[in-house]
């Protein structure tokens, strides 16, 4: 008898005879997605460094933005960002390696979310500066808890989100973080005199420039970490520009474990969880809007089980931060654009960057090195990275019927009211603060208004809409006349 063919990546036997479709062993590498894949452990390292590098400054702004107006001392405050940054790290391995019905098992980084720092400033000025912190984490973990419960409920609403509704929201990401993107490249502090100064924009533009030299010129590894070569580089001119600042290195513990409840036990008030459950609200949103995006960009569409998973872990690491003094976690949309970017879509890259977080919060040192990266270098490199995601957002639009009415007017009148914050930033001055909380983040009511959108004009009526007229050529001599649309020609296959 004959032996069965073996076959090797490339599809041929293993003694070069040719293709044989369908016959043999397949090998078991070519079985697995790209997401689901492994890298050699240096590559490893140093792409899932990249992604720390390019999420580092947003994990750390709210215990930053929260700790200064609660008067926290600069020792307290270091503590609480590593404890965000430990945090960061266990969800992220949550999201990423997943376990029973827990995570999205996609390239996907979490963090504390920025969406949180408003309603915790006014919980900050109604409890006593010894009580906000102990209160915020009690309402954290209520408002986690019941986002736990609703999450696979809430991720029923996959079937609302076809790519007319997910290309608006990818494209809306990817311009909503250009403002993040352009503060940094201005020094990321307006209060500083030195705001928008030469020297930081020409840092920002010149690590722009090394990113895209690289992503030119450079193959293979070097080209996939263009972007943590390009923060090195331009951290190192920066140094004789002087907007470097080494302090936080020098003057860090090199070990520290963030205490549980190092604030006091939590303390619960209805106010402050109501707050909290608007703002987990707002992230599951988010959260769903990121991980559709992710779906796209690595090719493995996120559906009611990703989402699911994806929620879980994102509420299931809400409810664990208090124990650790950290915040609400959520998705990091700006990592998409370093996948979209790099095209590295293993899963176990970011999981890698997990645990680095995990490391540096467990050493404020190793924290401080990563953050002594100049806000302009990070603006420098996040102009690619988040303009990476609005390409992808086109590029999943293509998959929509833009040569439909109704499918434009749901993409412009989401974009428009997603950029309503940025382009206006006190449009909503007048509105109530819990009401601010869902209107400024752009990203949710831009899903919010793509989503209701299509649901008006793609779902309801669909029957009376596939009776619409079409209009003839009119001959010499006639009127203009109408019949219902016939429908595809006989010899196209159907759209």
């Amino acid at each position: 008898m004959a032996k069965t063919p073996r076959f090797t990546r490339q599809g041929k036997t293993a003694d070069g005879s040719g293709e044989a479709p369908g016959q043999g062993t397949q090998d078991p590498a070519q079985l697995k997605h790209p997401v689901d894949q492994g890298l050699p452990p240096l590559k490893l390292f140093t792409t899932g460094l990249q992604h720390v590098a390019a999420m580092y400054a947003g994990v750390v702004a709210p215990p930053l933005v929260v700790g200064a107006a609660v008067g926290l001392s600069p020792t307290e405050l270091a503590f609480l960002t590593g404890a965000s940054l430990f945090l960061a790290g266990i969800v992220t391995l949550f999201q990423t390696l997943g376990f029973w019905r827990i995570g999205s098992r996609l390239p996907f980084v979490n963090g504390a979310t920025f969406a949180a720092v408003a309603p915790m400033l006014a919980i900050s000025k109604s409890s006593g500066p010894e009580d906000t912190l102990p209160v915020i984490f009690g309402a954290t973990m209520v408002a986690a808890a019941l986002g736990f419960v609703i999450a696979p409920f809430f991720s029923k609403l996959i079937r609302f989100f076809p790519p007319v509704v997910t290309g608006s929201v990818i494209t809306l990401i990817g311009v909503s973080l250009m403002p993040v993107a352009f503060n940094w490249a201005q020094g990321g502090n307006a209060d500083d005199p030195h705001y928008g100064d030469y020297k930081n924009i020409g840092m920002a533009g010149l690590t722009l420039v090394i990113v895209l030299v690289l992503r030119r010129f450079t193959t293979g590894f070097f080209k996939q970490i263009a972007v943590l070569i390009g923060l090195v580089i331009g951290t190192l001119i920066a140094i004789p520009v002087g907007i470097t600042d080494f302090t936080a290195v020098t003057e860090s513990d090199p070990i520290g474990f963030p205490t549980p409840f190092h604030f006091g036990a939590p303390q619960f008030a209805v106010p402050a969880i109501i707050s909290m459950c608007v703002v987990m609200l707002v992230t599951m949103t988010e959260s769903t809007a990121d991980m559709l995006a992710l779906g796209e960009v690595v090719d493995r569409p996120a559906d009611q089980r990703v989402i699911a998973g994806g929620l879980r872990a994102d509420m299931l690491g809400s409810f664990l931060s208090p124990f650790f003094n950290a915040f609400m976690c959520s998705a990091f949309a700006q990592n998409i654009g370093l996948v979209a970017m790099t095209r590295i879509r293993s899963r176990f890259v970011v999981a890698t960057g997990g645990g680095i977080l995990i490391l540096l919060g467990l050493s404020p040192m190793a924290a401080g090195l990563i953050a002594s990266v100049p806000q302009p270098v990070l603006g420098g490199a996040g102009v690619v990275l988040f303009g990476s995601v609005a390409a992808s957002g086109v590029q999943t639009l293509l998959k929509a019927d833009l040569g439909k009415d109704n499918n434009v007017l749901i993409v412009g009148t989401a974009l428009a009211v997603g950029l309503i914050p940025i382009a206006a930033p006190e449009f909503y001055h007048a509105f109530p603060e819990s009401a601010k909380i869902i209107l400024d983040s752009g990203i949710s009511t831009g899903c919010v208004t793509a989503v209701v959108l299509n649901l008006i004009f793609n779902h309801l009526g669909r029957a009376r809409r596939d009776e619409e007229v079409v209009a003839h050529p009119m001959e010499p001599g006639e009127g203009i006349s109408y019949e219902r649309d016939p429908g595809p020609a006989p010899d196209r296959a159907p759209a």
